[in-house]
């Protein structure tokens, strides 16, 4: 047998299914019941008593004082990078590993995204190569951190949180504070994940959290801003509601802001959903096991897994093929999508696509090496049997 059929033929093993997406949401728990009485009592719009308990149940399970729901991820993350004080001009460094919405996000704040070096361990930022990178080409001018080589300020750093997997954020929040950068988390796929006792997207000024169909957790498209500060928080819902004054019925908005409210229908599914978060953790960190098992005498591949000290949410299974098999990529994803195991391979690197291609960027060697080797396999936290 080929490579491509092995694999194939062990990952149906573990779905045991002839037909399976990537990631499909799982709604087993109070999701009907939440959504029904948002439509039987009218509450269906951007105010509600979920939005208001949506809050508070991911302040909690995240360890914060605060969250603030918002329409999706990417404007969640705009606005919080505009609270860190990105302006038109500044530099934002982020991976060049990560979802497009990471640098999107960046341009929105009329900032230009400044790509980095992948860590292989966490498949996030490189700290080290930050450092060395830092250390490179920057000079403090007038109190701030400046590119010597563009002559703009970098204003912020974003570590992304690749497929629940954490940044060794200890080590990066010791050298932003050395270069005087404020840190903004990235965490859109990482909610459940932590390093030590620590959640994921608590460690920078504040954090961002993604809600889409095909999350951990969904309220079917939606994110939140999650941070300590009570005055980013506060800030963060005038900017996302409008800026509208409350008031018994007058409408006076006092600056110009976004209509990036959640909607109490998505956040009435979002609190059912989290509700099963630790069940649904639970499932896929039992599906990372059987995959394992099924593929550890498969030559040339390995599972990722993570890194001692963290606990990952596994929101994707992930395949890296070695090196000297790399080029089989495209062939196993062909094989294994033929088969109806849905499979696909990580994103384009940031630093390839065109609006992206001039913007400044350290050399990447990491992230272009592992961008050819992975492949994410089916990760529904339902392929494990008798998943609630």
């Amino acid at each position: 047998m080929t490579l491509s059929q092995i694999i194939t033929e062990r990952v149906q093993r573990v779905t045991g299914q002839s037909q399976v997406a990537l990631h499909e949401p799982s709604f087993k728990g109070n999701e009907l019941a939440y959504v029904k009485e948002c439509i039987d009592t009218g509450w269906v719009s951007s105010v509600g008593s979920y939005v208001d308990r949506f809050e508070r149940d991911l302040a909690e399970v995240t360890g914060v004082k605060h969250a603030v729901v918002v329409s999706n991820g990417t404007s969640g993350l705009q606005i919080a990078l505009q609270l860190a004080g990105v302006q038109r001009g500044d530099e934002v460094i982020i991976p060049a590993l990560s979802f497009v919405a990471t640098a999107n996000a960046v341009v929105h704040c009329g900032g230009t995204p400044h790509f980095v070096d992948t860590d292989e361990t966490s498949l996030g930022m490189s700290v080290p190569a930050l450092a060395d990178h830092l250390a490179a080409i920057t000079e403090r001018r007038a109190g701030a951190t400046v590119n010597r080589q563009t002559g703009q300020r970098i204003a912020a750093i974003v570590p992304m949180h690749t497929f629940g997997h954490p940044v060794d954020m200890p080590a990066l929040i010791e050298l932003a504070a050395r270069f005087d950068i404020p840190v903004v988390e990235d965490a859109a796929e990482s909610l459940g994940s932590r390093i030590g006792d620590r959640h994921t997207g608590t460690y920078g000024l504040c954090g961002m959290l993604s809600f889409n169909g095909n999350k951990i957790v969904t309220t079917g498209g939606g994110g939140a801003i999650i941070t300590n500060d009570s005055g980013l928080a506060k800030r963060a819902k005038h900017l996302t509601t409008t800026a509208k004054q409350p008031h018994p019925w007058a409408f006076f908005h006092d600056e110009v802001a976004y209509n990036f409210r959640l909607p109490n229908l998505n956040a009435a599914l979002g609190c059912a959903q989290l509700e099963q978060l630790s069940g649904f953790i639970a499932a896929k960190r039992e599906l990372t096991q059987r995959y394992a098992e099924a593929l550890k005498d498969v030559a040339g591949v390995s599972l990722f897994v993570e890194r001692p000290g963290t606990h990952a949410n596994y929101w994707l299974q992930t395949l890296i093929l070695d090196s000297d098999v790399a080029h089989l990529r495209d062939e196993v994803l062909s094989h294994t999508n033929a088969a109806g195991q849905m499979t696909r391979p990580v994103w384009e690197l940031l630093t390839t696509l065109p609006m992206y291609a001039e913007c400044p960027t350290m050399k990447t060697p990491v992230a272009q090496d592992l961008a050819r080797r992975i492949i994410n396999l089916p990760s529904s936290p339902q392929l494990v049997q008798g998943v609630s």
